[in-house]
């Protein structure tokens, strides 16, 4: 399994790759959405993963494993919306700002 979402996870990234570098908005999309992909496969093994081990943890701790659960998987759901940052309008610094920020901070809240 890991090697499975490694690979995943590989793709993942060299599809999103172009688009990041790409100036033609429709480019972008494509990229987006082949992207989209791999990380649908991530996104719904970890949840359905995560899940299997929440519910083998003893009582006392069943919240805190459940908590963190959840926060993994919003914070890897944050990705796709700020890769989509300059093709709402966004341009120049401002796109960059907001993109480093966005992946700064799902980076800190994913690890």
């Amino acid at each position: 399994l890991a090697w499975t979402l490694g690979i995943a996870s590989a793709v993942m990234v060299a599809l999103g790759y172009p688009g990041e570098i790409q100036d033609d908005l429709s480019m972008r999309w494509f990229w987006w959405a082949c992207a989209m992909v791999p990380f649908v496969y991530v996104v719904g093994t970890l949840v359905v993963g995560l899940g299997a081990a929440t519910a083998k943890q003893p009582e006392g701790v069943v919240d805190l494993v459940s908590a963190a659960r959840y926060l993994t998987v919003v914070s890897w759901l944050t990705y796709p919306f700020v890769y989509i940052v300059k093709n709402i309008g966004l341009a120049g610094s401002t796109a960059t700002m907001y993109e480093q920020i966005g992946y700064s901070a799902a980076d800190v809240t994913a690890k």
